[in-house]
């Protein structure tokens, strides 16, 4: 048990990472525009998920529920 524990605790910093990752991103796109190599389409591809779950209606509002749910989940939990 105590190895599904550490697996849990290492999968949620892994989250953790790569959450301020896309902050960090979404900060350097705002600034710089779309021309830093590793950071250029990090907005686009956030407004496109955005517009997909947009366009999937009660489906995507309930996919977006359970995707915030968790994170807030992980982040009580922390």
């Amino acid at each position: 048990m105590r190895f599904l524990e550490e697996t849990k605790k290492w999968l949620g910093e892994i989250t953790e990472i790569a959450l301020l990752l896309i902050a960090l991103g979404i900060a350097v796109e705002i600034l710089f525009g779309q021309s830093v190599p590793f950071f250029g389409t990090v907005v686009t591809n956030l407004t496109a998920l955005i517009s997909s779950l947009g366009q999937n209606g009660l489906v995507g509002l309930i996919a977006l529920s359970i995707i915030l749910f968790l994170f807030h989940k992980r982040r009580v939990a922390a």
